[in-house]
């Protein structure tokens, strides 16, 4: 583990669709730039289908070689932390920064759907590679 990197959490509740889409971009994106890590208050059994299949169609990614659903409690500290947009609650963990993607769940919708949200999701790691060249200056709310 490099000591360089940015460590960045993307966390929902559950952590079995946006969070580890997200989790697997940012790896597959920015893992020169940051540790990716995701997480959720409670965990599935397993990551949600659609989204496994759409990763493999779109970027050859197989989230289930390397990813499962776990709990804050099962990833370290971070830098980072970016929520998915939980309509609830969302979980806590500290951080020297932190955001919410307000993204839609695109659970048991279309595939144009999860399309649309992977492509947000897409935009978002870009775009936070481009903010963290700069040094943090950003605080948690």
């Amino acid at each position: 583990m490099s000591g360089s990197k940015v460590k960045i959490a993307f966390i929902c509740v559950h952590n079995s669709c946006r969070s580890q889409i997200a989790e697997a971009l940012c790896r597959h994106i920015a893992g020169d730039m940051f540790d990716c890590y995701s997480a959720g208050t409670e965990t599935k059994p397993q990551i949600n289908q659609d989204a496994v299949r759409l990763m493999k169609q779109l970027y050859g990614i197989d989230m289930e070689n390397t990813q499962y659903s776990k709990l804050l409690t099962d990833i370290p500290p971070v830098d980072v932390v970016i929520t998915m947009g939980c309509n609830v609650e969302c979980p806590f963990l500290p951080c020297k920064h932190r955001e919410d993607w307000g993204l839609d769940d695109p659970t048991g919708k279309s595939d144009e759907e999860f399309i649309r949200v992977i492509n947000q999701i897409e935009k978002k790691i870009l775009e936070l590679k481009i903010d963290f060249h700069e040094p943090m200056i950003h605080s948690c709310v």
